[in-house]
């Protein structure tokens, strides 16, 4: 079938080709919009036809649970979506046209939401007591639970690198590890991020309707996706059952199906059900770490581990990677990091 149809879309463009060349009678003329007509007939059959088989594997890839295939088809069918990053509003409402004056206009605003007044202690005083150090066999599990397929932070090196080398990436890293858990001293470039203004919606022109996502090293998620089991038991005897969000096993899922549960028997017992809902604005941007500090010693945490958690935050650095380039980088002095495994953990005990 599909070569019949490229057989007569050749045919057809073959004549449509040379009527072009030598239309110059009434006759010719006709004969070259009849050819125009009937390849211009076959594209549009054809091309249905394309679009028919691949809404075929879009809708078999969703039907299997396959979600990469799925978004994967999706894009190449419709087009990887870029948002044109044009002028943008500055605080008295003036379109910035400037490459610097936007750069520089994306700075402010995202210092405006993750830099407070006071920037994370760095700890600088002696840990007497360590807890037990990182070996190989956790660096390793560490690595391999990385999520592939994931833009790079600042340095540009894929998670895929580490998992080729293996071993080898082990060691090092292994080494550089154990290197923070005795001194609990942190690299700078772990401690830096790249964010990516995403929009949301409304006008491109006003940043507060765009959402930034964080880029951050591939070798810097290593650490924090080991400390989270070493904090795990503090974490499970703090939060109350009723948190799911954020914790293994459960989820909104869950949530849902007691909220249907209650439905069910107030509308048995005929009784008045109160819903409230709290969206908190920019909840991850508003976490204050000095305050995280002391729940964690409320909580019992060893000061080796807070005294890592808080080195990880003091001094961390941003920077706002636009259409017209990348801004200076600059100090974050409040929320939790994105892109990082231990975030979620940390939010949930500092609202709870």
């Amino acid at each position: 079938m599909e070569k019949e149809m490229q057989k007569s879309k050749m045919a057809v463009w073959g004549g449509l080709t040379n009527s072009c060349e030598k239309k110059k009678s009434k006759g010719e003329k006709e004969g070259y919009k009849h050819l125009n007509a009937e390849f211009q007939r076959i594209a549009r059959r054809d091309k249905k036809a394309f679009l028919s088989n691949q809404c075929k594997e879009i809708e078999e890839n969703n039907r299997m649970g396959k979600t990469r295939d799925l978004f994967k088809k999706s894009r190449d069918t419709t087009g990887t979506f870029h948002a044109k990053m044009g002028s943008i509003k500055d605080r008295n409402g003036m379109d910035l046209t400037e490459a610097e004056d936007i750069k520089k206009k994306w700075q402010e605003y995202t210092e405006l939401y993750k830099k407070d007044l006071h920037d994370p202690d760095n700890h600088d005083g002696v840990i007497t007591h360590l807890e037990p150090d990182i070996l190989e066999c956790e660096v390793k599990w560490a690595l391999e639970s990385i999520t592939t397929n994931k833009a790079s932070g600042g340095d540009g090196i894929p998670v895929e690198l580490f998992q080729i080398l293996k071993d080898d990436a082990v060691k090092v890293l292994h080494s550089i590890c154990q290197q923070i858990w005795k001194t609990q001293q942190w690299p700078q470039d772990w401690k830096r991020s790249v964010f990516i203004p995403v929009p949301k919606k409304g006008s491109l022109k006003e940043c507060s309707n765009y959402c930034t996502i964080a880029l951050i090293s591939h070798a810097s998620k290593v650490m924090p996706q080991i400390l989270p089991a070493r904090l795990q038991q503090y974490v499970n005897r703090e939060l109350p059952d009723v948190q799911a969000g954020f914790r293994k096993g459960r989820g909104t899922r869950d949530q849902i199906a007691n909220i249907r549960w209650i439905m069910q028997k107030a509308r048995e017992f005929q009784k008045n059900i109160y819903f409230c809902f709290i969206d908190y604005a920019k909840a991850f941007d508003c976490m204050d770490p000095n305050k995280l500090w002391k729940i964690l010693k409320e909580l019992g945490v060893p000061d080796h581990l807070t005294c890592l958690l808080r080195n990880l935050y003091a001094g961390q650095e941003a920077t706002v990677r636009t259409g017209h380039g990348t801004t200076d980088w600059f100090q974050i002095g409040k929320g939790v990091r994105q892109g990082c495994i231990l975030s979620p953990c940390l939010f949930d005990l500092y609202a709870s």
